[in-house]
C-alpha cells in the first residue's frame, strides 16, 4: 500500500512539473507572436511612410557607403526611432528606425534600411525585423529579414 501511494505521489509531482513547463512554453510563444506582429506592423507602416514621402529631409543622408549600422547602437536607435502605432495591446508600442543607404554599384537607386522592434508582454521579449528597400527608376525592391540576436 505504501509503495502504491509513493508511486501516485511521484506521478502527481511529474504531472505538475509538466503542466508548469507547458504553461511557461505557451506564455513564451504568445510573447514571441505578439512581439513579431508588433514589429511586422511597424515595418509595414514605416515602409508606407517612406514610399509616400519619397526622399525626405527628415531622413539623414548616408554617412558612408555600405549597410547602415546606426540601428545596432542603443542611443542612435532610441534617438531616431519613430513609433508608428501609438499603443499596442498589453505591450510597449513597436518602434521603427529608417536609415538612408548609398548603394555603390547603383548610383540612381535610393535605398533605405528599415529596422523595427516589437515587444511582447515584457520589454525583454523583443523581435527585430528589417526591410531593405531600394527604389530605382520607379521600381521597388524589398528584401526582408529577421534579426537573429538583439543588437543591444
Amino acid at each position: 500500500m505504501l509503495l502504491i501511494a509513493a508511486m501516485m505521489l511521484a506521478t502527481s509531482a511529474i504531472w505538475f512539473e509538466t503542466s508548469l513547463a507547458s504553461a511557461r512554453a505557451a506564455t513564451n510563444v504568445r510573447d514571441y507572436l505578439q512581439a513579431f506582429h508588433a514589429a511586422d506592423s511597424a515595418l509595414t507602416l514605416c515602409e508606407r511612410n517612406v514610399l509616400a514621402m519619397g526622399v525626405d529631409a527628415n531622413i539623414p543622408p548616408p554617412l558612408a557607403a555600405g549597410e547602415p549600422v546606426q540601428w545596432k547602437l542603443a542611443a542612435a536607435f532610441e534617438a531616431g526611432a519613430v513609433t508608428p502605432v501609438a499603443q499596442w495591446p498589453e505591450a510597449q508600442a513597436p518602434q521603427c528606425l529608417v536609415e538612408a543607404w548609398r548603394l555603390g554599384s547603383r548610383a540612381n537607386a535610393t535605398a533605405y534600411l528599415l529596422s523595427a522592434r516589437g515587444f511582447g508582454h515584457t520589454s525583454e521579449s523583443q523581435v527585430w525585423l528589417q526591410l531593405e528597400l531600394v527604389v530605382e527608376d520607379g521600381a521597388i525592391e524589398r528584401h526582408w529579414r529577421r534579426v537573429a540576436a538583439r543588437p543591444f
